[in-house]
């Protein structure tokens, strides 16, 4: 069975939106040795609709060094208003989507990944389907924003690991609690 990891830039307060605002000061040599670990052990990213869309905006025709890695990466879009995905190697679930994350679990491969994706990372925990919560916490306050946890009750998490980058960004990592 695979496993689904999440990972999400968060400031103190829990905010996770439009971290390309406010994140980047941050990023260090540390933050993309984590970024780059996580990223080693899948082999899929599943995105929301509105990130997807954001990345195959922007991804296709980039010329970043990372671009190669995010056009040929296998791809599945969580949606229920998309009827076509026009990146390349990208697979629509709709429907029951919660069925489809699970028949996707049920394949042979490696870890699929979540990058940003706040509804969808939430809809993940509230179905017990999140297998890995990875939190890059900045050290900064935003004050204003979706919060990683909004809408969220009652999911216990359990600790798995915390390092401190130079940055002053902790790494937390979380499983569900037993």
């Amino acid at each position: 069975m695979r496993k689904i990891i999440a990972s999400l830039f968060v400031s103190l307060d829990g905010v996770a939106e439009r971290p390309d605002t406010w994140h980047f000061p941050y990023f260090d040599d540390d933050m993309g040795n984590a970024v780059g670990a996580a990223m080693a052990d899948a082999d899929a990213m599943l995105l929301g609709r509105h990130q997807y869309e954001e990345f195959a905006a922007y991804w296709p025709t980039s010329e970043d060094e990372f671009a190669g890695f995010m056009n040929n990466q296998k791809k599945y879009v969580v949606t229920t208003t998309l009827t076509e995905a026009t990146w390349n190697n990208t697979e629509i679930i709709s429907g029951d989507v919660i069925a489809g994350l699970r028949a996707l679990k049920d394949t042979e491969g490696k870890d699929i990944a979540v990058t940003g994706s706040l509804t969808l990372v939430r809809t993940l925990l509230k179905a017990g389907l999140l297998d890995r919560l990875q939190l890059f916490v900045h050290p900064l306050v935003l004050g204003k924003g979706d919060r990683w946890f909004d809408g969220l009750e009652d999911v216990k998490l359990t600790l798995s690991s915390a390092d401190v980058f130079a940055s002053g960004v902790i790494n937390q990592v979380y499983t569900p609690a037993a």
